[in-house]
């Protein structure tokens, strides 16, 4: 016996038609229909099993298509699935799967699925996104990932051409939530077995998203026109999408000012000013993710750093109202959890460090440093990685700053983002900056992070913290759970919390569609036009 469907608003959702984008009214499409946006770095990979950050996803996200899309405010809504049956039990969903096609005109399948999930969690293929659907509860995936089982043996299976059933551990509240994330996405397996790890080069790439790629020239540009296959193509207006890298924020500025760009991140410290100079076009919005250094715990990290008392001090010395208040000037918040404050549902414990002056926070800190045997005969020496970004260089020059007066002397290293993450998953490091973006829209994406055998760069690890974790996958009432995982990131300290994002942006007014509801930031360029200025 099954129920249709996990919520009414779903159910509305997956019954309505396409919609077309529409110009409002005394709105005129611009003869050209372009949109041209602003990137930090290279976009590490274009495979949807080996993608890792944000910037990527952005590209994935319209080159393919999952079972489920967000829409302008993030609730789920149909992407290749069509409609959704879930077991009585909640641990068997399945998806029948619309007429989609794929970039080169063959038919998107549930088998494009089953192959392309099996590769996510196959070891072969090095996935580091392979936790991903573990969090998704899919039966097997663990096993499997450990390499104790075969990939053929992961909870999916084709039913037919049209049906995919998804077999979960346990009954999983947020799994919908995850159908929109790039792992999640089908791969064309003729085309990836054909040409091998070069599948994502332009000219192999295939795709069922609205675009397809044009060119990707690493680290300069990516291009993507619209694809006429896309199976709601003519609802499409966009017909170019470009995303440029420019790993300085401040030259990215003056592009967008130029008219090169039509989306660009503000620099640190400027909104005040330009939310005055363009208040049609600066926006700061929640967005959900999380600013941390992140200190490493592992065998291959100082020794200093295993001591609680030494993180809890770096912790504590952080000026975290200086740093959203006088050097961002975004609309971000101090951090004192690691969950952003804008996730559905979550509430953050009560952080005894956030009701403290800066004064008392440092007379503690130094205490902790003492006890921990630093001080003028014995200072605290540590490195701090960041990725190349003037963002980046100005919290950590700000953080060397405030650690200084407590005896600690930091060392900055600035690397580019590729180096940055492969020393990161290496523990080559000893503290890091760090950004987690919300995976989907509940605390887990989040909290799943710092479990043992999460991404968890550091490597710390807590028994209490990980049953937890395993006890929230199965509990009614999650917020307890959440709540004390959080106090004991708070006390244990594998990382310094510094802030909540927002999302500070220059955009063009006569670029339409894009989302400002959604605390994920997820956007389609299908949803998007330009009007005529």
């Amino acid at each position: 016996m099954s129920k249709l469907f996990t919520t009414t608003a779903l159910l509305a959702a997956l019954a309505l038609p396409a919609q077309a984008v529409q110009p409002a009214e005394g709105e005129t499409l611009a003869d050209s229909q372009t949109y041209t946006y602003w990137l930090l770095d290279a976009i590490k990979s274009l495979d949807p099993a080996k993608n890792t950050d944000v910037e990527g996803s952005d590209v994935l996200r319209q080159l393919f298509e999952g079972l489920m899309n967000e829409d302008a405010a993030g609730a789920m809504i149909p992407g290749v699935a069509e409609s959704h049956q879930e077991s009585e039990d909640g641990l068997t969903h399945t998806f029948t799967l619309r007429d989609a096609k794929w970039s080169n005109g063959d038919p998107v399948t549930a088998q494009d699925f089953v192959f392309a999930w099996q590769r996510v969690v196959n070891p072969e293929t090095a996935s580091e996104y392979a936790w991903f659907l573990e969090l998704m509860n899919i039966q097997n995936a663990t096993q499997i990932i450990a390499g104790e089982m075969a990939p053929d043996q992961l909870g999916v299976r084709a039913v037919d051409d049209k049906t995919l059933e998804v077999k979960l551990t346990t009954r999983t509240p947020y799994f919908l939530k995850t159908l929109s994330h790039a792992t999640t996405f089908p791969v064309p397996q003729k085309v990836v077995e054909q040409h091998g790890d070069a599948w994502t080069q332009p000219g192999n790439l295939v795709g069922n998203g609205a675009f397809m790629l044009e060119s990707h020239n690493l680290g300069v540009d990516i291009t993507m026109v619209k694809n006429p296959n896309y199976w709601d193509a003519e609802n499409v207006v966009m017909e170019t999408v470009r995303g440029v890298t420019v790993n300085d924020n401040n030259i990215g500025l003056t592009r967008y000012l130029a008219g090169e760009l039509d989306r660009v991140q503000i620099p640190a410290g400027q909104y005040p000013r330009l939310s005055q100079e363009y208040p049609d076009q600066a926006i700061s919005i929640p967005y959900s993710c999380s600013y941390a250094y992140v200190f490493n715990v592992s065998d291959k990290g100082p020794e200093a750093l295993k001591d609680v008392r030494v993180r809890q001090a770096l912790s504590l010395g952080l000026n975290r109202d200086i740093i959203v208040n006088q050097v961002l000037q975004g609309g971000q918040k101090p951090a004192y959890s690691w969950t952003h404050w804008a996730i559905e549902g979550f509430q953050a414990p009560d952080a005894e460090i956030a009701t403290m002056t800066q004064e008392e926070r440092n007379e503690k800190a130094r205490a902790l440093l003492t006890e921990a045997g630093y001080g003028p005969d014995n200072p605290l020496s540590l490195s701090l990685q960041y990725n190349t970004d003037e963002n980046h260089k100005k919290l950590a020059i700000a953080a060397q700053q405030f650690w200084k007066p407590l005896g600690v002397n930091i060392t900055l290293n600035n690397v580019e983002w590729k180096v940055h993450t492969d020393r990161m998953q290496n523990q080559d490091f000893d503290m890091a900056r760090y950004a987690w973006c919300a995976d989907y829209n509940e605390a887990t994406t989040f909290l799943d992070w710092f479990r043992t055998d999460g991404y968890n760069s550091g490597k710390w690890s807590n028994a209490e913290y990980d049953k937890l974790m395993a006890e929230s996958k199965t509990a009614e009432d999650t917020a307890p759970l959440y709540k004390r995982a959080e106090e004991i990131l708070a006390e244990e300290v594998p990382a310094a919390f510094v802030y909540h994002y927002s999302k500070v942006d220059m955009i063009n007014p006569a670029i339409k569609g894009l989302p400002t509801q959604n605390v994920t930031n997820a956007w389609y360029a299908k949803d998007l036009y330009r009007v005529a200025e």
